[in-house]
């Protein structure tokens, strides 16, 4: 029997992920580190609560011992925990390197101080923006344009530097926007799912036309699955849907799956140096024998449902003081 830490793992891809090593690998234990913050929440995983391959740690990768207590025993590492929201980034939350950059390298150094296997898991943003017709290949230069892709960028190098000064078996996968059940209200697809069906406005950036490859969270987590069994160390493998559709055309996809109202997508002042097109070669991948298996009707028809069906989740937050704040601030300044 194996054992593998997967950090993040109360959060949305790292409960699909965590999930999906239970089911797939039933010769694997898995030990789940999280610190719940705001969007790690215990339910995501509740279903697992008795299963005996399972454990959850309450800890935090930028500490050390709590890496050293979580690791015990395991064989190898999947590093998903991150502060992953461009607009908290923008406004300037050190928590970004501290999670991303900081717990990166602890993790790091346990795998290396033990000879785990280890996978970063990270994002297209590393790239920035990306002209058409190009799609980012892994070789391509890393230049983020928010503080948030800095930090990932930083924890993807530190990755490649532990891989190559020290001989770390480590890999690294790099992901298009992923949706599905499970994700904080804050990203686009259910912020405006959730806002559609409590009536409110959908607050577009700009002129909608920034372009991203939606990929659904079971094809993601199939492909961090796959690099962390049989990837290659020192590379990284991007995970892309190969689909690229822009977020205005989201945006009216939501509201006929929802019934809302179309004058409630209302535009706003575009983030701050907003990349306009994400675009992933994933050939790479697919050598490994990775596919696509969900398209982006498809998924999201399954992610709107689960909202529909999954209210009292999806209220606890929105209901809240903090997610009140935070939306004040992000949007109050943008009408």
């Amino acid at each position: 029997m194996s054992r593998v830490l997967v950090s993040g793992g109360c959060g949305f891809i790292g409960s699909h992920l965590v999930r999906r090593l239970v089911r797939e690998h039933p010769d694997l234990e898995v030990v789940n580190i999280d610190l719940l913050t705001y969007a790690g929440r215990p339910e995501n995983v509740a279903d697992l609560a008795d299963e005996p391959r399972y454990a959850f740690v309450h800890g935090d990768i930028a500490n050390a011992d709590d890496v050293a207590r979580a690791a015990e025993g395991c064989d190898g590492i999947i590093n998903v925990a991150a502060e992953s929201h461009v607009d908290r980034s923008i406004m300037g939350g050190d928590e970004f390197v501290t999670t991303n950059v900081l717990g990166t390298k602890r993790l790091l150094d346990h795998a290396r101080a033990h000879g785990l296997r280890y996978l970063q898991v990270s994002t297209d943003e590393v790239y920035g923006d990306v002209e058409a017709p190009h799609r980012s290949v892994e070789t391509d230069p890393l230049h983020g344009s928010s503080p948030y892709a800095a930090s990932k960028a930083a924890g993807d190098l530190l990755v490649l530097s532990y891989a190559r000064t020290y001989g770390l078996n480590a890999s690294i996968t790099r992901g298009s926007n992923t949706y599905g059940p499970y994700q904080f209200p804050e990203k686009l697809i259910p912020l405006f799912t959730t806002n559609a069906f409590d009536g409110k406005e959908l607050p577009l950036y700009g002129d909608g036309m920034q372009v991203r490859e939606m990929l659904f969270v079971e094809d993601h987590c199939a492909a961090i699955d796959l690099v962390y069994h049989h990837g290659a160390a020192g590379e990284a493998y991007n995970v892309g849907a190969e689909h690229e559709v822009p977020n205005i055309e989201t945006a009216h996809r939501i509201i006929e799956l929802t019934g809302a109202d179309p004058a409630s997508l209302v535009r706003v002042a575009d983030r701050p140096g907003h990349d306009r097109r994400y675009a992933l070669d994933c050939a790479k991948l697919r050598a490994l024998g990775w596919e696509r298996r969900t398209d982006f009707d498809t998924g999201l028809a399954r992610t709107v449902e689960w909202f529909r069906e999954n209210r009292a989740w999806w209220e606890a937050i929105t209901s809240g003081e903090a997610y009140a704040d935070y939306s004040a601030k992000n949007y109050g300044a943008r009408g």
